[in-house]
């Protein structure tokens, strides 16, 4: 018998969409033919493979020889191509068959006594070098301003948080003068929010008094040149991940004579790779000057407060779980799961909805097979279930659950329910009234599920995106630089689910070696392609002697 689900049916909080999937064509054939196909692909190759030899040409003619034997390989593998209709794939891990799994593991997962108290020694192994935040303010005053620049910040919250900090770090860079970003209005998420209806404007600026420039808006007398119209300011299209150095060869002299610039969009235009300079104005715009409103962290605080009351069996520490399986992150995935024809139709009128003729496109073929296997699919709700219960979460373990409406709540939230009957999310904390202000703002109440989750024991990222991997560095930035965070293999999940013949003792100790290499990853210094807002270590924090539990036992004694 299901457990009751306590998820609301209705909301319209819709996260950012996660990449597209890659466009993966296939060769199909009839089984029939099968073998008649790689007869064939043999001979041919070794038709090639000998003339190539007698020439002695082979190094010249090798990346032939790789395509064939690539071509001869994916003969031999069926994946199913799926437009309009779906059939099961033949490959291991390409279908969904977690209900059947969870039906087979089910007693012997509830009758083992060996899952308790996994949040407190999860990471009492992680000693050696700590970590602690340490971004340098200037003090003095800063020299006259060479412009001002205007940026437009598109995507979901995270998304803007990039275009944030990065103009931030451009502006001090180029001294010039940053007006408070403008939110792009997105047809996806629907939020009309401002700046200041998501942080601390005057918060933001105090803070970067001494290093940036921030203003709310244009000085009149400039923008009396431009017809007080932005559109009429110069627009630079600045390509994706920019070096700092074209901002100083080719914005900085056109800043100086125009004293008004507008870039537009902004998301990820400045390379993760910059000087040191660059990379300390990011961390004191991410980690110290955005805070959120006064009205959004008041809320949060509170979901916060009743989670640790509702956790008090576990010392009032609760894990945190971000969770994607909305109806657009399941069309979007193009995976297939168990819902039969009304699946198939919500999936069909979810991607016209959102992606008009982007998935209906002559030559465009589906593979949700070969998304699967590659770790493409969302993680449903008991797939997450039965991931955390074999990596040793009981029970009475306290679950905050992040996400937006699920899709089909009551039928895929009902496993999840029975196998942690403590889990709770904001809709549960808080009442409706509560929650009214905030309710059809997909940014706010991203913005709410970022704090709950911050202050989590653990938390447990499922899919990828900008919302894990901000709070994956800002939990690093608060816990001396552990993330203190489970990232699952999805490939690996993927075959372990589709496994007819796995126990639940093997089961569950491929969950503990998953959640075991999280651990070990928890602790890493950023390289020079990677996120300074995943990776914190060493641009925004020093390293000391002390050991994490040493830093924690001398918190809780001051």
């Amino acid at each position: 018998m299901h457990a009751k689900n306590r998820l609301p049916t209705s909301g319209n909080n819709s996260p950012s969409p996660p990449a597209s999937p890659r466009h993966l064509h296939h060769r199909s054939s009839k089984p029939s033919g099968r073998f008649t196909h790689r007869s064939f692909l043999r001979r041919f190759s070794r038709f090639i493979l000998s003339v190539l030899v007698r020439r002695q040409r082979v190094l010249l003619f090798a990346p032939l020889l790789y395509l064939s034997s690539m071509i001869f390989y994916m003969g031999t593998v069926q994946f199913d191509a799926v437009s309009g209709s779906t059939r099961p794939s033949m490959a291991v891990g390409s279908v969904y068959r977690s209900p059947e799994l969870y039906a087979k593991l089910r007693h012997e997962m509830d009758v083992d006594n060996s899952t308790a108290d996994a949040i407190s020694t999860l990471w009492k192994r992680a000693k050696g070098t700590d970590w602690r935040p340490c971004i340098d303010k200037s003090s003095g005053g800063l020299p006259e301003s060479n412009g001002y620049i205007y940026i437009e910040a598109n995507g979901g919250l995270n998304q803007q948080r990039t275009s944030i900090c990065n103009a931030v770090a451009v502006a001090g860079f180029l001294n010039a003068t940053l007006v408070i970003p403008n939110f792009h209005f997105h047809s996806i998420w629907r939020d009309p929010s401002k700046f200041s209806d998501i942080y601390d404007e005057d918060f933001f600026i105090k803070t970067l008094e001494n290093d940036v420039r921030v203003v709310n808006t244009i000085p009149k007398y400039l923008m009396e040149r431009f017809d007080h119209n932005m559109s009429n300011v110069i627009n630079f299209k600045i390509k994706a991940w920019a070096p700092i150095r074209y901002y100083k060869d080719t914005v900085l002299p056109r800043l100086l004579e125009e004293k008004v610039i507008r870039i537009s969009p902004f998301a990820n235009r400045l390379s993760f790779d910059a000087p040191p300079s660059v990379q300390r104005l990011r961390c004191l715009a991410n980690y110290e000057a955005l805070q959120f409103s006064k009205s959004i962290l008041s809320i949060s605080e509170r979901l916060v407060s009743r989670m640790k009351d509702r956790s008090v069996n576990n010392g009032g520490k609760y894990i945190s779980v971000h969770l994607r399986f909305e109806e657009d992150m399941v069309a979007f995935s193009c995976c297939v799961y168990d819902g039969g024809k009304r699946e198939v139709e919500d999936m069909k009128a979810a991607r016209e909805r959102g992606w008009r003729g982007k998935f209906t496109k002559p030559g465009r073929v589906l593979q949700p097979g070969v998304n699967r296997v590659n770790g493409k699919c969302p993680l449903t709700p008991l797939e997450v279930g039965l991931m955390l219960r074999g990596m040793g979460f009981d029970k009475s373990t306290s679950i905050f659950l992040a996400s937006g409406q699920i899709y089909n709540s009551e039928r895929y939230m009902a496993p999840l329910l029975e196998m942690f009957p403590l889990l709770q999310t904001k809709e549960m904390l808080v009442s409706s009234q509560e929650l009214a202000p905030y309710k059809n703002y997909s940014s706010r109440m991203a913005a709410i599920d970022y704090t709950v989750c911050l202050h989590s024991e653990v938390f447990v990222t499922t899919q990828g995106g900008n919302f894990p991997h901000f709070l994956l560095g800002h939990r690093r930035y608060l816990f001396n630089g552990h993330a203190k965070t489970i990232r699952p293999d999805k490939r690996k999940l993927a075959l372990y689910f589709d496994n007819p013949n796995i126990g639940w003792r093997t089961f569950k100790r491929h969950m503990l070696g998953m959640r075991a290499h999280s651990d070990s990853k928890g602790m890493e210094l950023k390289r020079p392609n990677d996120s300074i807002y995943s990776f914190p270590c060493p641009n925004c924090m020093c390293h000391t002697n002390t050991t994490i539990e040493d830093s924690n036992t001398s918190s809780t004694q001051g």
